[in-house]
């Protein structure tokens, strides 16, 4: 299957989405879970230590800086459903402003991140990747800082696993994920939003709901 850039946000507005078998397989197939993983906004766990942690790692963190070397981080690993397809395709939604990326940054090096695509107020987390302890936790933990601040009402996750469980994340059947994701993509949002993301403000705001 080819997808152009249109059909690919066409699917995740109604629902699905595309993923391949591994790196090689130049095909595409779509994917509609019955149950759904997403990240309620106002129920993310952030723990004490991952609180120190965010509050004494020295990382950096950052906004659309490196997309593409975030999709390589995420794609860096034995087992990846991301194929060059997908991340041409997800390289032109960036371009045009549906795709995002978080980066943390130890120094000059890249050691963390995520990406996803966003449609109205829904972000379509799609992968993250980690080259230092904690580093993907803590880029879930700024990314849905933003996605509170900037009025967002779903964070889907596409699959839950068990890192993501212990943060929060949850599922949901497939008709209820679909009726949220309806009402999301009626409203507008600015993933990019200038906003106060120092380690202190997000450890207050997390702490505040979790």
């Amino acid at each position: 299957m080819s997808l152009s850039p249109e059909l690919l946000l066409h699917g995740y507005s109604i629902g699905i989405f595309p993923m391949a078998e591994h790196r090689d397989d130049p095909d595409l197939f779509w994917v509609d879970p019955k149950f759904r993983g997403v990240f309620p906004l106002d129920g993310f766990h952030i723990s004490r230590s991952l609180a120190r942690r965010i509050r004494n790692c020295g990382f950096d963190i950052s906004i659309d800086q490196d997309f593409s070397g975030v999709v390589d981080g995420c794609a860096d690993r034995a087992d990846t459903w991301i194929n060059a397809q997908l991340h041409d395709l997800y390289r032109q939604l960036h371009q045009t402003g549906y795709a995002h990326s978080l980066e943390v940054w130890e120094g000059t090096a890249l050691v963390g991140g995520v990406y996803g695509v966003t449609l109205g107020a829904a972000f379509f987390g799609e992968s993250m990747f980690s080259r230092r302890k904690d580093a993907s936790k803590i880029a879930l933990a700024y990314l849905v800082d933003r996605l509170r601040q900037t009025g967002f009402l779903l964070f889907d996750t596409q699959f839950l696993t068990a890192h993501l469980a212990s943060l929060g994340a949850i599922e949901i059947p497939r008709g209820v994920y679909k009726k949220e994701l309806e009402e999301a993509l009626n409203l507008s949002t600015d993933f990019t939003a200038p906003l106060n993301q120092s380690a202190a403000s997000v450890i207050h705001r997390m702490t505040q709901t979790s």
